[in-house]
């Protein structure tokens, strides 16, 4: 049976220590029928012209784009490969394990096709040098749309989308996403289905300079988050990504989700609302320590 295609999306930013690894990964996998688009977002360093060389070989599509960001870069993407079924998202310097898009079409294809589908795995750590730190942790609750309202579980090092996802995502391309992965995953989990497979199927490399949600260090990750919710105005982009969301599609949601999201989108603080979240009879996040402080966020109007 002839393999349906699958676009690898990558968006590339002053890596060139690490992107040919990468894409020798992507290169080598037991999935044969993929096609590789790689947009460059304004890179300083040589990363385009190492670009150029995979190009000239035929073996990626090269797009030499100004520097948006990553979220703009990836979304841009997703409008310009419009010939594959399946379409995942790489970023420049992790490696995948060979079966990782095999395993990812396999389980995407038992579900029904006329849907969203988003398909996410798990992941380990490494280090700069890909040195082995540790696996990420199993997501206990699971997808939900009311935990991407708050939390995007699905990354995008790990995210693979059918063409039914791909073609709702571009038909409204969001100007509030806090994230390709964050949008791709609440499209979804509100309009379609969600595949989490705990297998581990890629190297997450983990500089030392980051300092994000999956951090190591606990004295830099508290001082991260409370950078991040307090400094940052993060909760506010949150909920403007609810505003927006609800939007697009509030219709083509169940009353049941409807109603959650409701709960996020008041441009005003609302005591009612800010009460049934905080007293909400489900989790919204995978972790306990987190839902306190999500609860607390809630009570304090944060969110």
């Amino acid at each position: 049976m002839e393999q349906k295609k699958v676009a690898i999306l990558m968006s590339t930013y002053n890596g060139e220590k690490y992107v040919e690894t990468q894409l020798n990964s992507i290169l080598n996998q037991t999935y044969k029928n993929i096609e590789i688009y790689v947009r460059d977002d304004g890179s300083k360093d040589n990363t385009p012209q190492i670009l150029k060389k995979y190009s000239d070989s035929k073996k990626i599509n090269f797009i030499q784009g100004e520097n948006k960001g990553f979220i703009k870069s990836f979304l841009e993407l997703l409008t310009y490969c419009d010939n594959a079924e399946y379409y995942a998202f790489s970023d420049q310097d992790d490696e995948w394990f060979e079966d990782k898009i095999e395993r990812a079409v396999k389980q995407i294809e038992e579900k029904n096709s006329d849907k969203p589908v988003l398909y996410f795995a798990n992941y380990d750590y490494y280090d700069t040098n890909m040195n082995f730190i540790k696996h990420s942790k199993n997501h206990k609750n699971g997808p939900s749309f009311r935990n991407s309202i708050v939390d995007c579980i699905s990354l995008g090092i790990n995210s693979i989308l059918n063409r039914k996802a791909r073609d709702l995502i571009i038909k409204n391309i969001p100007e509030n996403s806090c994230g390709h992965d964050w949008w791709s995953y609440m499209v979804c989990s509100g309009m379609g289905d969600v595949i989490y497979d705990k297998s581990y199927t890629l190297k997450y490399r983990r500089h030392n300079s980051n300092v994000s949600a999956d951090a190591t260090n606990f004295i830099k990750f508290q001082i991260w988050r409370i950078k991040k919710f307090f400094i940052n105005n993060y909760f506010n982009n949150v909920k403007q990504q609810a505003i927006e969301y609800e939007k697009l599609y509030k219709d083509k949601l169940s009353k049941k989700d409807q109603k959650v999201l409701n709960l996020f989108t008041s441009k005003n603080y609302n005591v009612r609302k800010q009460l049934t979240k905080v007293f909400y009879p489900k989790m919204f996040r995978q972790k306990m320590i987190d839902e306190i402080m999500l609860r607390f966020i809630f009570l304090i109007g944060k969110l």
